[in-house]
């Protein structure tokens, strides 16, 4: 049976790898790019001419339920800056319940159930409260965090800065996220009430990481832990706005006192049949993100 699709974040690392994970299925189904800019969202996704484009915007309710018209299961992706989980994702719940759809999967983090305070784990409550069939998406550290939130400094001076001393992360690569949750997506009803940690095959910390790009780029990167002070200076310095460096906080320092390491998971191959990519591979197919800008 059909079914109507809706990816918010649909030009994000993961919405657009999502996407593109359900168009390889070749299923028939009928996918909707969720975005507050529907110009921006077409400009980004113009490979699938086929997609529907419907503008939602979280700070603007009133944007929910044209959104949400004739949708059977909503992929929700949080914007990052966003953290007030009341003000902005219980009336987008609400709206969701409001418009008769029971599926939702939300991206959340791996290792939410035991972090009360972190927006996902409070969305995650939320999404149970309203009694809706979901499936928890729990991915471990993006490795796209290098060509995204990390890469300026790894361009401008080839180094990595960020304050998570000496923890090691459990790395995957958004694609891999994107193809495991088009599978999810489209076999809601096989998965459905579930949580599913999502990992890549290595762990790594950002001593590691630097000296695999300094070998792949040619460049000595250094890997700088600051303390949260002049992290935060640094940040500000460069026009980060503030929600965005706590959030930056959030993924690299709080983890280090966490009583629960994050672990590997078997999940891409499990769900997917194919092996996870590992950094060494992403590292080689974003090389040209890490350059200096002439």
């Amino acid at each position: 049976m059909m079914k109507k699709i809706l990816i918010t974040g649909a030009t994000g690392n993961i919405g657009s790898e999502t996407i593109r994970g359900l168009k390889e299925l070749g299923r028939e189904n009928n996918l909707i790019a969720a975005h507050y800019d529907i110009d921006k969202s077409k400009k980004a996704l113009q490979a699938y001419p086929e997609l529907e484009h419907r503008k939602l915007d979280f700070e603007k309710p009133d944007t929910f339920d044209p959104a949400l018209a004739g949708v059977d299961i909503v992929f929700l992706v949080r914007p990052p800056g966003l953290a007030d989980v009341e003000k902005y994702f219980k009336p987008f719940l609400e709206s969701i319940k409001r418009n008769g759809i029971n599926r939702i999967a939300f991206l959340s983090v791996q290792g939410a159930e035991s972090q009360p305070k972190i927006p996902h784990y409070k969305i995650e409550q939320l999404v149970l409260n309203q009694g809706l069939e979901y499936i928890f998406l729990r991915p471990s550290y993006f490795m796209q965090n290098l060509t995204t939130t990390l890469v300026r400094e790894i361009r401008e001076e080839n180094r990595i800065f960020i304050p998570a001393g000496n923890l090691p992360f459990t790395w995957v690569d958004a694609r891999d996220i994107g193809v495991t949750a088009a599978i999810l997506l489209e076999e809601f009803e096989k998965f459905s009430n579930s949580s599913v940690e999502i990992t890549g095959s290595e762990q790594k910390n950002f001593n590691e990481v630097a000296g695999l790009l300094t070998e792949m780029t040619g460049r000595e990167i250094r890997y700088v832990s600051p303390n949260l002070i002049r992290f935060f200076l640094k940040k500000r310095n460069q026009g980060v706005p503030a929600a965005m460096i706590f959030v930056m906080i959030m993924l690299h320092y709080l983890p280090r006192f966490s009583k629960k390491p994050t672990r590997l998971t078997n999940e891409v191959k499990n769900i997917t049949g194919r092996t996870p990519g590992t950094l060494e591979a992403f590292i080689e197919r974003e090389l040209k993100k890490f350059e200096p800008k002439s």
